[in-house]
């Protein structure tokens, strides 16, 4: 069974944000508060975790997975951003959106679409999952947490140590969640395109 931490959404303890890096680092996959719905996280040079995590999730190599990084300078290392794409960016981060850009080589190319070479980022806004990005001082791998076959996703932690329990390291209780990913757009075409209608609102980003 699962370890589970309540972390307080507003200052979270560094005791158990340290702890719950370290069970990533050691190949764990975690469930963690967002500014959206909650999403399942792990390292993203672990080739393993990635693997069950996409297992859980049910889907294959060309479903996106979402690269969850501390800032904007971050973002830059592992996609490729022009100046209208910067803007674009700096007015919508951090924020519950998902950008889907052209990745980098600091993107091992299993994480990467496998035809398209793009990669989906975002800067997320709540202070749990900062304060985990920040002690690790990398990006982490997540995606929705949805079960296959599911239509909702799963917003109350107490309900993600039942139903996943057994099959990932970690449940951080934040506070309930909320019903709603994130907004996706793709940045990678002339103008964005809105992909999925989510919390955040496409008209920051002129759609």
């Amino acid at each position: 069974m699962s370890q589970y931490f309540q972390v307080h959404p507003v200052n979270p303890q560094p005791r158990l944000i340290r702890q719950a890096a370290q069970i990533i680092e050691g190949g764990g996959i975690v469930a963690v508060p967002t500014d959206s719905a909650y999403a399942l996280v792990c390292r993203l040079d672990d080739k393993a975790a990635a693997d069950r995590l996409r297992h859980i999730r049910g889907v294959d190599e060309k479903h996106h997975l979402t690269l969850l990084c501390r800032d904007l300078s971050e973002i830059a290392l592992y996609a490729r951003v022009d100046n209208q794409q910067y803007r674009l960016l700096k007015a919508t981060t951090p924020g519950p959106y998902t950008v889907i850009l052209e990745a980098t080589r600091e993107v091992p190319r299993r994480l990467s679409h496998p035809s398209r070479k793009t990669i989906g980022l975002r800067v997320p806004e709540n202070r749990i999952m900062l304060a985990l990005l920040d002690e690790l001082k990398a990006p982490l791998i997540g995606t929705t947490l949805q079960v296959a076959g599911d239509e909702l996703m799963l917003s109350d932690p107490e309900v993600v140590q039942e139903r996943l329990g057994k099959q990932i390291d970690l449940v951080i209780d934040g506070g309930a969640g909320t019903l709603e990913p994130t907004t996706i757009v793709d940045l990678t075409g002339p103008e964005p395109a809105l992909l999925r209608q989510g919390r955040g609102d496409p008209a920051a980003f002129g759609l």
